[in-house]
């Protein structure tokens, strides 16, 4: 027996709760793992409230991260006793994921915990750092260095956002943050923004070009306000966009792309490559300095906080990440 998160959807209604469960219930893959940690990310919010489509099969156990130490295996590359973690793969969508003390999944999906984290670590990072630092990297790819100007951060308070102020900071870049949390600013500060903009500047309907502000930006909010940074970049600016947190659509026009070279790079971690993660995760490893991962964690929780948490997260109540000790 086991414990985790699980949601349901039947005549009874949309629930999720926590609940004792066979180890027989456990989906197919050829690697089980004895899970240490979890976290709790916005689309795990989704799935565990039913506030958006995330849950695809049910019963579902939620959680896209987890990482801990492999029980059993049949996959030549990982061994009992490996430490692992894996992000995404359809983790808490149409496979049961990590908010759970048991996980079983294709061993395709997994990644050894790089040296220098231990499990914990790599889970107060998760897709949330994962996926900031796979941002950076396109920034990076596109030429977007410190010497070509200011890098706009959107959603900084959330976990994308605290992580890419902190690698990006850290770079030699300098970091515009955007929040609809002022009291934040100084969270935002001790990570490495040097300026503080208003959520409202770039949340409302604006013109389809602005003033030239930005070589590049990280936006994780999607909707007007991924317009408006568009609109507002520096000529062959580029922005990476990798969340929906205001909205999934995208009220813009074509000026900013044909009249000033802006690039919009999608971001999805989910299904990014193996190699690709690997090196996402070993730029985090080098780049990431740890000293912030304490400030950027602002709880840890036992899985049985799991769902009141989710509630938080939507209603914009959580600053950074939360960290799920699964056996707590």
């Amino acid at each position: 027996m086991f414990k985790a998160i699980l949601v349901e959807k039947d005549d009874a209604g949309y629930r999720a709760v926590l609940s004792g469960l066979d180890t027989a219930r456990l989906p197919e893959g050829d690697v089980t793992v004895r899970v240490k940690y979890s976290t709790l990310n916005y689309k795990d919010a989704l799935a565990i409230t039913g506030k958006g489509p995330v849950v695809r099969t049910f019963p579902m156990v939620p959680g896209v991260d987890f990482a801990g130490t492999v029980e059993s295996s049949t996959h030549n590359e990982f061994k009992v006793a490996d430490k692992v973690l894996l992000n995404g793969w359809g983790l808490g969508e149409s496979h049961w994921g990590g908010l759970s003390q048991m996980a079983r999944v294709k061993g395709d999906w997994l990644l050894h915990v790089p040296d220098g984290f231990d499990e914990r670590q790599c889970m107060a990072i998760g897709t949330a750092g994962y996926t900031a630092m796979l941002c950076v990297l396109a920034l990076e790819k596109h030429d977007v260095t410190p010497d070509k100007g200011e890098v706009l951060v959107t959603g900084a308070t959330g976990g994308v956002g605290s992580f890419a102020v902190a690698i990006l900071k850290t770079l030699g870049y300098t970091v515009a943050a955007s929040t609809g949390r002022p009291e934040e600013s100084d969270y935002l500060k001790a990570l490495g923004a040097t300026e503080i903009v208003d959520r409202a500047q770039l949340s409302a309907p604006g013109k389809p070009l602005g003033k030239e502000r930005w070589a590049g930006a990280v936006d994780s909010v999607g909707s007007h306000t991924l317009a408006n940074v568009c609109a507002n970049m520096r000529y062959r600016g580029v922005v990476t966009a990798c969340g929906l947190a205001q909205g999934m659509d995208f009220p813009s026009t074509v000026a900013p792309f044909i009249l000033r070279g802006v690039t919009l790079a999608g971001i999805d971690s989910a299904r990014c490559p193996i190699p690709e993660r690997k090196q996402a995760w070993q730029r985090l490893a080098h780049d990431l300095d740890r000293s912030k991962l304490d400030s950027i964690v602002s709880a840890e929780i036992g899985l049985g906080d799991a769902v009141e948490q989710a509630r938080n997260l939507l209603e914009g109540k959580v600053k950074g990440r939360i960290v799920v000790d699964v056996n707590r």
